[in-house]
C-alpha cells in the first residue's frame, strides 16, 4: 500500500469515530462489501498506518488525580530515553516530542506528588528542568484529514511510492523505495541476526 485513496480515508474516519462498529456498517457507508473493508483494514494495519484499536476513556469520570501537562526540558541526545520512560508510565495519556527536543506529556497525577512522580519516572540527570501545568480539561480527536500516505524507506529515508517494496522480518513489516534498498536492508538484518 503506497497511497491512501478516498475510501481508505473514509474507513479511517469511521474507525476513529467508533473502532467497534461492524465492517458491514462501514461497508454500507463506503460502498464496498464487508470482506473488502476487512482487506483494506488489514492493508492499513500491515502498512503501519493503523497501529491498534483502543478505547477512549473519559478520565474526567475517574477519580485518579488531576490532569496535568508536564514539559521536560531534555538534555541533548536524551529525548528518546525520556520519551520512553514517560510513555511507559500508567498515569500518562499522551506523549509528544517537540522540534526543540522537549518531551511533553499529559497525565493524571495527584498534584501534591508531581515532583515525586517525575523523580520516579524519569532520570532527572536527563533533564535540565520541568514545568507542570494543571489542565481544566482536554479533548482528543484523531482525524485523517486529506493527508497522503507518506511512508519513508527504512533503508535510505526516501519516500516509498507505488514502485516500492516491502519485507516482513520477525513479524515487523518494513517499507522500501526500491528493490535495491530492500536487498541491502534484508542482507544487513540477516547478517546481524546471524551474529547475535
Amino acid at each position: 500500500m503506497s497511497d491512501l485513496d478516498d475510501t481508505d480515508r473514509r474507513i479511517l474516519e469511521l474507525l476513529a469515530a467508533d473502532a467497534r462498529q461492524p465492517y458491514s456498517d462501514i461497508a454500507d457507508d463506503v460502498g464496498l462489501s464487508a470482506p473488502a473493508v476487512s482487506d483494506r483494514v488489514a492493508k492499513l494495519q500491515d502498512s503501519g498506518v493503523l497501529r491498534r484499536f483502543t478505547v477512549d476513556l473519559d478520565r474526567e469520570q475517574l477519580r485518579d488525580g488531576t490532569q496535568v501537562l508536564v514539559e521536560f526540558a531534555v538534555r541533548p541526545g536524551r529525548e528518546g530515553e525520556v520519551r520512553d520512560w514517560v510513555a511507559d508510565d500508567d498515569a500518562v495519556e499522551h506523549v509528544f516530542v517537540t522540534a526543540a527536543g522537549d518531551v511533553v506529556c499529559s497525565a493524571r497525577l495527584p498534584v501534591a506528588d508531581v515532583s515525586a512522580w517525575a523523580a520516579d519516572v524519569v532520570d532527572l540527570d536527563a533533564v535540565d528542568d520541568y514545568d507542570v501545568t494543571a489542565l481544566a480539561g482536554s479533548t482528543w480527536q484523531p482525524s485523517v484529514g486529506s493527508a497522503d500516505l507518506a511512508l519513508a524507506c527504512d533503508e535510505c529515508g526516501n519516500t516509498v511510492t507505488s514502485e516500492g517494496a516491502t519485507a516482513t522480518l520477525d513479524g515487523d513489516r518494513h517499507h522500501f523505495c526500491c528493490g535495491s534498498c530492500r536487498s541491502q536492508f534484508v542482507d544487513r538484518y540477516e547478517r546481524l541476526d546471524a551474529d547475535a
